[in-house]
């Protein structure tokens, strides 16, 4: 397995690196900001980038943006989000646009090499790793905004959830597609989806419902006290 990691700070850094090497990870690029990051990425196409949200020159967001334009240019390379805050809208929609080969954990986590060393894994062979803390927050957040839905609403959602287009869902529930649109526009603004397009919104309201609801596409990784959720 090769890995790239981006982290602006040299200790943390260095022990990431140690730490992969140690279970037999070839690390083949360090780097301290997102624009090295991806040109690392173009030139070395690795198995994983493992990189902090927040690195310079502002130390916002330009982790969170550089895994983003990854997973669009690079789809076959695994992402890693390490974070030192709980961010749950940020990493579900994230995963939310491509589950596959994507994973988001607090720093905290790295502390427990073998579970860590699990998620790299888990993400570098296509599946998917969050924190268990911040999905706890994410359904906190979503399960109150989903009790608000209307039973007409809730059923809406339910088809959207399985890949029913407007025109499927309106034949499902013998009602018409301006109702299913009347409907759709009222769930994005009960779940606090912004306008980021028709077609994110319908997959972040999807994953909504299932993280949710009782389908959810998450499950419990082994060791009890790994501290994250894997997809496979």
């Amino acid at each position: 397995m090769r890995a790239v990691i981006a982290e602006d700070m040299v200790l943390l850094r260095d022990g990431l690196s140690r730490a992969l090497t140690a279970h037999g990870v070839e690390v083949i690029a360090e780097v301290g900001d997102a624009g090295a990051l991806l040109d690392a990425v173009s030139r070395e196409r690795p198995d994983i980038a493992i990189a902090d949200v927040r690195m310079p020159p502002s130390f916002t967001d330009e982790g969170a943006r550089a895994a983003r334009l990854m997973r669009e240019r690079f789809p076959e390379v695994g992402v890693l989000v390490l974070s030192h805050t709980v961010d749950p809208l940020l990493a579900l929609m994230l995963a939310a646009e491509r589950p596959a080969g994507f994973g988001y954990l607090l720093k905290d986590r790295v502390m427990d090499v073998p579970s860590f060393i699990d998620a790299v894994g888990v993400v570098a062979n296509g599946g998917t790793v969050l924190d268990e803390v911040v999905v706890a927050a994410g359904l906190a957040r979503r399960r109150g905004a989903l009790a608000g839905l209307s039973d007409r609403e809730r059923e809406v959602l339910a088809a959207l959830a399985r890949g029913s287009s407007n025109a499927a869902i309106a034949r499902e529930l013998f009602i018409s597609e301006r109702t299913v649109d009347a409907h759709l526009r009222s769930i994005f603004i009960k779940l606090g989806l912004e306008q980021t397009g028709e077609a994110n919104r319908r997959v972040q309201a999807a994953l909504a419902w299932m993280l949710g609801g009782s389908e959810s596409v998450f499950t419990p990784m082994p060791d009890p006290d790994a501290g994250s959720y894997r997809r496979q």
